[in-house]
Order: C-alpha cells, then sequence, then structure tokens
C-alpha cells in the first residue's frame, strides 16, 4: 500500500517499556505487575507488545482465549498465559499442549478441568476468578468453601493465582470498591499461600490496598491515563496520521457530506482524508471531533464515512495549510486516545483497539526509553529493522 494513501501507525515500543516500568514504580518490590494483552495487544500487536515487556521482566500476560494464547506461547515458551475467559471443553488441547493456565470462575468448568487433568493424569496449573461485584465471571464469593473441598478432592491441579477484578476502580468514590476489596480480602485469607491479583490500571493507581501480590494492568501499558481528572502519568505510545487526498473551497451555505448535515456559515476551505469508520475512526465522530494538523485543530465537517472524512482547516493561516499528500494526525502529541474518545462518547480502550487493529502497525522503540543492552529473546536475534518494518495486521 502506497504512503501516499495509507495511515501512519506509529507504536512506540520503548514507551511501553516505560510505562511498565511507571507501573512497577507504584507497586511493592515483591508485588509482580503481569500485563493484559488481550485483543491482540489492545489493537497494537500482542506478539511485539509482548517482545518488549519481557525486556522488562514481566512474566506473565492474560489473554481473552486459548486461541490467543496459542499465538503468544509460539514466542514466548516460559511465560505464565492466563486464559481470562476459562476452560472451552472443545479446546482442551490447546490448554495442555501449550501449557496455557485457565481462570476457571463456575463449577462446571472446575469440575471439567478436573476430570480432563486425572484423565491425561498430567497435574494442571490454573487460577480461581471470584465475583466481588462485577457480575459477569467468577465464582460466586459464597462458593469459596464449596470450591476449596473440591480442590482437596483432587492433587491435579494446581492453583497458581485467586483473582477478581475491579468494576468501578476509576471513580474512587464510589462505594463498589470498598465493597470489593472487602469480599476479595475474605477470599484471599481462604488461599494463605496462593498469589492474589485485584488491581487493574485504575486499581494500580487508585489505592495501594487493592496490590496483593500482583496486578495486571493494560491500558496504562498503552498510554491511557489511569488517573481520570488528573495529568497522565503514562507516555505516550500510538501516534495516528492519514495523508489528505483533496483540498477544496465552498461557500457560505453550501454543505458537505452524507444528508449534507453541516452547512457552511462562511466561505471555507477543507481536507478530505483518507480514514473513516471502516478504519476505526467512529461515525459518531461527525461534526464533534477534531484532527490536527501541526498545533491546530481542524473540526470534523459532516458526516464521518466508511473511508473518508473531511476537516475544516479554514482558520489555517492560508499560507500554512496543508497540502494534498499531507498528513493529519488523528493521535499522538496533539490528540490522545482518551481525548478522541471524549469526544465519541466512549473510552480509550474502545478507541486504540478500533484503530489499532485497521491500519497496517509501525514499531520504533524511542531512544529515550530504550535499552540498548538487550538484543535478544529466548536465544533469536530480534529482527534489526523492527523500528521501520511494516508488521501487517493479523
Amino acid at each position: 500500500m502506497s504512503s501516499h494513501t495509507a495511515g501512519k501507525l506509529q507504536i512506540d515500543l520503548g514507551a511501553v517499556r516505560e510505562n511498565y516500568r511507571i507501573v512497577k514504580s507504584r507497586v511493592a518490590r515483591d508485588c509482580e505487575v503481569a500485563a493484559s494483552v488481550k485483543a491482540n495487544g489492545y489493537g497494537l500487536g500482542a506478539i511485539e507488545i509482548v517482545k518488549a515487556l519481557q525486556k522488562e521482566g514481566c512474566k506473565s500476560f492474560f489473554v481473552a482465549s486459548p486461541e490467543q494464547g496459542v499465538r503468544l506461547r509460539e514466542f514466548s515458551k516460559n511465560a505464565n498465559i492466563f486464559i481470562f475467559n476459562g476452560f472451552y471443553e472443545q479446546s482442551q488441547d490447546l490448554y495442555i499442549d501449550n501449557n496455557l493456565i485457565a481462570v476457571l470462575g463456575d463449577m462446571d468448568n472446575l469440575e471439567s478441568y478436573a476430570r480432563i487433568a486425572e484423565k491425561v493424569a498430567k497435574r494442571l496449573s490454573v487460577a480461581l476468578d471470584f465475583n466481588t461485584g462485577m457480575n459477569r465471571l467468577g465464582f460466586g464469593c459464597a462458593k469459596a468453601e464449596e470450591v476449596i473441598e473440591r480442590i482437596k478432592k483432587t492433587d491435579m491441579l494446581d492453583i497458581v493465582l485467586v483473582m477478581s477484578h475491579l468494576a468501578s476502580a476509576d471513580d474512587k468514590s464510589d462505594p463498589l470498591n470498598q465493597k470489593q476489596y472487602d469480599q476479595f480480602k475474605k477470599i484471599a485469607a481462604l488461599f494463605p499461600n496462593t498469589k492474589k491479583a485485584f488491581a487493574n490500571s485504575f486499581g494500580v493507581f487508585s489505592n495501594s490496598d487493592y496490590h496483593f501480590d500482583m496486578v495486571k494492568p493494560g491500558m496504562a501499558l498503552y498510554g491511557l491515563n489511569p488517573t481520570p481528572g488528573k495529568p497522565n502519568p503514562m507516555k505516550v505510545v500510538v501516534s495516528l496520521n492519514v495523508p489528505v487526498l483533496r483540498i477544496r473551497k465552498v461557500k457560505a451555505g453550501e454543505q458537505v457530506g452524507y444528508n449534507a448535515t453541516y452547512t457552511f456559515e462562511r466561505d471555507s476551505c477543507l481536507a478530505t482524508v483518507a480514514a473513516g469508520y471502516g478504519q476505526g475512526l467512529f461515525r459518531i465522530l461527525s461534526n464533534k471531533g477534531e484532527l490536527y494538523w501541526k498545533s491546530r485543530a481542524c473540526p470534523i465537517r459532516g458526516r464521518v464515512s466508511m473511508d473518508l472524512t473531511t476537516v475544516d482547516i479554514t482558520d489555517v493561516p492560508e499560507n500554512e495549510r496543508p497540502q494534498v499528500g499531507d498528513f493529519l494526525e488523528i493521535l499522538g502529541e496533539h490528540q490522545s486516545a482518551d481525548d478522541l474518545a471524549a469526544d465519541a462518547g466512549t473510552i480509550g480502550y474502545e478507541m486504540i483497539t478500533a484503530l489499532g487493529s485497521k491500519f497496517d502497525r509501525h514499531y520504533i522503540d524511542s531512544p529515550e526509553v530504550q535499552d540498548a543492552r538487550e538484543h535478544k529473546l529466548e536465544g533469536k536475534d530480534i529482527d534489526p529493522l523492527l523500528p521501520i518494518r511494516n508488521v501487517i495486521n493479523s
């Protein structure tokens, strides 16, 4: 794909590593920092993210499905790979053959996994997930004693982690946080010799009581803000710039885009760029979001369409306006994923997952955070062209 028509999505692996170090600085030395890399590393490429984080000593990774876990295992022989969504019996060979750790959260899952462990005569590592208020997955807290009794009946399951998940850690004032913490603390006491995990990214920065033995951040590693209402302590990971395809001048009273949803009150200059909802730039941003030309905000005018979006560049001095072939910023120095998500009425997670999965990804390792001491991973040379290589989505 020509650089004149393709957006430039850049992922700074050095910033990912620095963000991991920032999280580590917030927890006790004996608290393990794991990483959530589900949804293909939030759309940014799980394999490259895992390679970068392993350089920082990260040993445990969480994904959603066994298929995601198998893909990681191909590139990481010794990591602990946890499957958030539990055990899929039809995929049992994937768990066993690839040493994946099922996160069990109901008695049927537990019974099935115990039977399989006994059938293959292999002690299998598992994590136990308890529902303390999220009400998605996880054993009910009242089931804890029953779970323990069932586990006592077999010596084929090795409980390596007990966990839960905060529902409202992004709102420190929500009383649900304390309620969940109190519930989990009671559960944790029943497993005195087992590692416990409770905090997500928000939880890491919200309350040190939530840290326990392991934290499992996701969004903070990718540069999203884990401290709502405060400056973002994380490094910028993602930048996305898209090319201008056409410059057009319109008269006052003319409209732009499908259904003519925007009418110009003055003579204006427009730039149409090669990105739309087909590339993850949500249609809801029509007439409300912005792209940036250098430091100047250029408001979206009219409907975001499938592959095209039009922005107003009238307020840019005429001799400084972008030209066909120049690139406008969707994400980067002037606009974060959290900023754009706020315009769209959603969250930064959804924004980077959507945009990151639609463009070819280019990786760099920023010099200010690059650790030049390490050039190998599991005995294999790191691709020397990694900083400039175009990694096609898979």
